[in-house]
């Protein structure tokens, strides 16, 4: 219904809760796999460092797409949201998405905790351990970082309303995944530095749910108290760029 809809509507043959669910997991089997590849003790990745982590981002959000087509692959629900004000989807169809992204974000971060079990001992750091799962801003401060993650997820959300938009001729479906993990890179790279640049609310909170309650050796908190802005930055940012899309270029109708 978005990233691929043009594809998706002649594949129906898997529902939106599955098909989120299998794009959110690789998606964050990836993503969160980069991150312990560069932190984790004795890998062969680790201090690899940052180009290499916005880079297998990106290329996570490409595949999970790729992966997730049958639904339009949101695999976020700060996208989610916005393709629902942008008249993509309707609220029928939202919650569905929603609760894929997070079972999805979820499995995901239990593949990692398991691809990378020998590690986990052998990292001294708790930071390290909770930076494999979920962000933490480079300098805390709550109202500032809110409004990095706004920043980074209307880019994202706008972009991907534009590099969807019916007007860019040529553009075959099976290319935007590859634009769009583009487009995480080119994000990661250049707004990732004070967050981490979650610009995801899933992605976020379901691996952080997972750490908390997986028994990883030596692990520290969970950081509850964070946990709130890369939630609701998201969600705020990718309103706003749906809103300022429609306002700009006129909304989508069912």
């Amino acid at each position: 219904m978005s990233v691929l809809a043009a594809v998706a509507v002649h594949i129906p043959k898997l529902g939106i809760i599955p098909s989120e669910i299998i794009g959110t997991g690789i998606l964050i089997l990836l993503g969160d796999g980069v991150v312990a590849a560069v932190l984790l003790a004795k890998s062969k990745a680790e201090n690899s460092g940052w180009i290499v982590i916005t880079f297998g981002w990106g290329m996570a959000v490409m595949i999970g797409v790729y992966c997730g087509f049958f639904s339009g692959a949101h695999l976020n629900p700060a996208v989610t949201l916005g393709l629902w004000i942008h008249g993509k989807i309707n609220g029928a169809m939202a919650w569905k998405y929603f609760v894929g992204e997070m079972i999805g974000a979820m499995i995901g971060a239990f593949l990692v905790y398991l691809t990378y079990y020998l590690h986990w001992r052998d990292t001294e750091d708790p930071g390290l351990k909770l930076a494999v799962f979920c962000t933490g801003p480079a300098i805390r401060n709550y109202a500032w970082n809110l409004v990095t993650e706004i920043i980074g997820t209307f880019v994202l959300v706008f972009g991907i309303l534009a590099i969807t938009a019916p007007w860019i001729i040529g553009l075959t479906p099976a290319l935007a995944p590859l634009i769009i993990g583009l487009l995480i890179l080119a994000i990661g790279l250049s707004l990732g530095g004070p967050t981490g640049y979650a610009i995801n609310p899933a992605r976020d909170l379901g691996p952080r749910i997972m750490h908390a309650i997986l028994p990883i050796p030596g692990k520290g908190g969970s950081d509850w108290a964070y946990s709130w802005v890369p939630i609701l930055g998201p969600l705020i940012g990718g309103a706003i760029a749906a809103i300022f899309f429609d306002a700009v270029f006129g909304s989508a109708p069912l």
